[in-house]
């Protein structure tokens, strides 16, 4: 048995997701961590239990990641591999070196840095907010189909004013439940703080859509972009997407738009000497007061 203390290294990724079908590892379907943990499995062959990894940000299938972040526990035998292997490069970097070669063959899922975590860092406990964008293509925008992955076209004009009303009504401050939002899960909560949320044209007229909260429940980022469509359509008022939020319930008045045209951008952490106290009060279960 090695005795030897695990080393965290955080991993700074991104990903296309058309291909695969979310995040989370499943037996007979390709997925991010799949692919990852069977890149680990194979460069740490023959050295213990292959490691597992934690995320951020559990995305759905087809959804895309600018910024996603993850960490994984590697033993002192795993950490020595590294090391032997490296040609005198730091084990982190040997570690994004050989994922990337492995993992990122396809050329659809990328590790960006490599790192050795600091203390107390947790990728999903220890972040204070995640940042998530989604594009849509109206008939006033220009449609680049090199841009088509990641950008849903609607076939009408949408009033972006109109959205962006919607959303600044939604956005803070502090904690609200968003059950009218959220799939709902067993044992899981949608209290969530929505920090900020907004709608802007870009040069080509594209609506990108920009929201960040605390964390996100399943579903809630395509619910909210889905109950705002819905307003620029004229379908809904300005008004309407707050007042559902607060009837608490689904409700079938606005669709939840697809998975292409989202994307998680960005993971924001406290300072090293927080990261232990964040990741402790994460794991509590929020509460409205």
């Amino acid at each position: 048995m090695n005795d030897e203390p695990s080393t965290r290294v955080r991993l700074d990724l991104g990903y296309d997701g058309s291909s695969f079908s979310g995040w989370a590892r499943q037996a007979d379907r390709r997925t991010v961590q799949g692919e990852l943990e069977a890149a680990l499995g194979t460069l740490l062959r023959g050295r213990g239990e292959p490691p597992r990894l934690v995320v951020a940000g559990r995305t759905d299938a087809g959804v895309h990641a600018r910024g996603q972040v993850a960490h994984v526990d590697l033993d002192g035998a795993q950490w020595g591999r590294l090391g032997r292997i490296g040609a005198g490069a730091e084990p982190a970097a040997t570690l994004a070196r050989k994922l990337n070669g492995l993992a990122g063959r396809a050329g659809d899922v990328r590790v960006h840095r490599a790192a050795v975590a600091a203390a107390g860092f947790d990728a999903r406990f220890s972040a204070v907010w995640r940042r998530y964008e989604y594009r849509i293509a109206d008939s006033l925008a220009v449609r680049d189909p090199l841009a088509r992955t990641a950008t849903v076209w609607l076939p009408r004009p949408l009033d972006a004013e109109a959205m962006q009303a919607a959303a600044r009504s939604l956005a803070g401050p502090g904690l609200a439940d968003w059950a009218a939002y959220c799939r709902p899960r067993e044992g899981s909560t949608t209290i969530r703080d929505l920090q900020s949320f907004s709608w802007a044209r870009d040069a080509d007229g594209v609506l990108v859509a920009r929201l960040q909260a605390d964390a996100f429940c399943h579903s809630m980022v395509r619910a909210l972009v889905g109950a705002c469509v819905a307003v620029g359509e004229g379908a809904l008022g300005p008004d309407d997407p707050l007042a559902l939020r607060d009837a608490g319930e689904r409700t079938s008045a606005f669709k939840v738009m697809p998975a292409k045209g989202l994307v998680l951008t960005e993971v924001g952490y406290p300072s090293d000497a927080e990261l232990a106290l964040r990741a402790e009060q994460t794991r509590g279960l929020r509460v409205l007061e």
